[in-house]
């Protein structure tokens, strides 16, 4: 009972750091751009880590272990696309972006930037893509309340409904008071924790069984394939069609919006080199130990876990290897994925509805603070809805993801690329994209024809989409790119 006193204390002392940030940040909102982008002041190493918290989530410390667990380095796959990804985003986009949505009309949200870029009067450039962000949002925030629950669950031994209410209001919390900035500072904080939760499990759990090489052996004992990448864990071989589904997942990025934000709210270019080098140190070795996670616990715990229960492996492992104060910090890690994610996806969902649906089709004329007190409500409304959707504790946490994961990079990964880097790309284009790679997600994710990541066809429906609809449509105009091409590489 003392035992869990102290891990309880722990929880509290740490969601009530994150709840004093939030009505610190309160009195610093202002305004939508306060709100959604903290004025663009974030330097290398926030952005960094608030990316990268907000992209991982409980996904990385409890779905990638817990796949690694059953499949061994066949989980590696997915970490080798995510960190090819990751690269790619920050060195390809990330300091265009930033030019970019300044320069079109200082733009808070994507719709609103890509309604700026190619003066959209219509507004189907605002409420098309919000209507995207709304349904996949749904689904994403929901995935890390799924998380929550089986974190509470797990530790205090809550009932899995109450326990999905207890993280939900947690997170609803800070992200109605602060807004952008406390999601930022919060996420910086997590992002740390995180980092050395992920690396402090499986280091302690090898020193335990009496070493690395001991540790490796073990494993080669129990099952000798998880150590080989093409095996899957029924022992048959990986087909082409499966490593390039698992690969996939870095295509993604490209169309993330809770990441993809944090490039709009750095405070300078020049700072994105540095951010991108504390990104790729964080994600490489983070990933590198969620796997190692899964295959350590194979060995580590005496018990077997099966299907949903094998996400459970970090958790059950951080309560047998540490005593209670180190487990409650440890534990509150995982809360910190879950609370980043959770609220910066509800944050950008938050934004879609006020500023691209509400602002655009209800009150046209809707002031600031109208405008941040409907982003308020728009919080509670997606957060009860997530909620609901996660109710089921049998849902895998990175089956989830998966699919919330595929709609964003399939309808805004190729309409972010083709806006940022290609001239002759039109409005209908961009719509005829969004559209598309959305759908094609969400009618695959139902027929699954191929047993291929719904992401690939999405991806590639939506390229070729936009370039059809593009080169067929009227030509923009001289002064739509004019400003633009004022962006040149050497000035990026």
């Amino acid at each position: 009972m003392t035992d869990n006193l102290i891990v309880i204390n722990t929880f509290i002392l740490y969601i009530g750091l994150m709840m004093g940030i939030g009505v610190y940040y309160y009195r610093k909102t202002q305004n939508m751009s306060d709100y959604f982008l903290g004025n663009r002041k974030l330097g290398a190493w926030v952005t960094s880590l608030s990316a990268e918290a907000s992209d991982m989530s409980g996904w990385m410390l409890m779905g990638v272990p817990g796949f690694a667990y059953l499949a061994g380095l066949n989980a590696g796959w997915i970490a080798v696309g995510i960190a090819i990804g990751t690269w790619a985003n920050w060195h390809f986009v990330a300091a265009r972006l930033r030019k970019y949505t300044e320069l079109a009309g200082n733009a808070l949200t994507l719709p609103e930037f890509l309604q700026n870029r190619y003066k959209d009067t219509s507004g189907l450039l605002r409420v098309v893509p919000a209507i995207f962000i709304l349904i996949f949002f749904i689904l994403y925030t929901s995935s890390g309340f799924v998380s929550a629950g089986r974190l509470f669950e797990t530790v205090f031994g809550l009932p899995y409904q109450w326990a999905i209410f207890l993280g939900a209001g947690s997170v609803v919390f800070y992200t109605l008071i602060g807004g952008f900035l406390a999601v930022s500072r919060t996420d910086f904080i997590q992002g740390v924790m995180m980092f050395f939760a992920i690396l402090l499990v499986p280091t302690c759990a090898a020193m335990s069984l009496g070493g690395f090489d001991t540790t490796i052996s073990a494993i080669s004992d129990f099952k000798a394939e998880m150590f080989d990448p093409f095996l899957k864990p029924d022992g048959s071989t990986i087909s082409a069609l499966e490593i390039i589904s698992l690969l996939a997942w870095g295509i993604g990025y490209f169309g993330q919006p809770h990441i993809l934000v944090r490039f709009m709210a750095i405070k300078s270019t020049k700072e994105i080199p540095q951010a991108t080098h504390i990104a790729m140190t964080w994600v490489t070795l983070s990933l590198a130990a969620a796997v190692a996670v899964g295959m350590v616990g194979t060995v580590y715990l005496s018990t077997t876990l099966e299907g949903t229960d094998s996400e459970k492996v970090f958790l059950l492992m951080t309560n047998e290897l540490f005593p209670p104060i180190i487990a409650g910090l440890v534990l509150s890690a995982v809360l910190a994925a879950i609370m980043s994610t959770a609220s910066s996806q509800l944050l950008v969902a938050a934004s879609a509805f006020a500023q691209d649906f509400y602002k655009t089709v209800i009150r046209k004329d809707a002031e600031q603070k109208e405008l941040v007190w409907i982003s308020r409500a728009s919080v509670l409304v997606i957060a009860s809805t997530a909620v609901f959707l996660g109710l089921n504790p049998n849902s895998f946490i990175l089956d989830m993801v998966a699919y919330a994961w595929a709609g964003f990079g399939a309808a805004f990964g190729p309409a972010i690329l083709m806006s940022l880097f290609w001239k002759r790309t039109t409005r209908n284009g961009i719509v005829a994209g969004i559209i598309a790679g959305g759908v094609t997600v969400l009618a695959w994710k139902q027929l699954d024809p191929f047993g291929l990541y719904e992401i690939v066809p999405g991806f590639i429906f939506s390229f070729v989409a936009i370039y059809l609809v593009s080169k067929f449509d009227k030509e923009p105009a001289p002064e739509l790119q004019k400003t633009f091409d004022e962006v040149s590489t050497s000035n990026i």
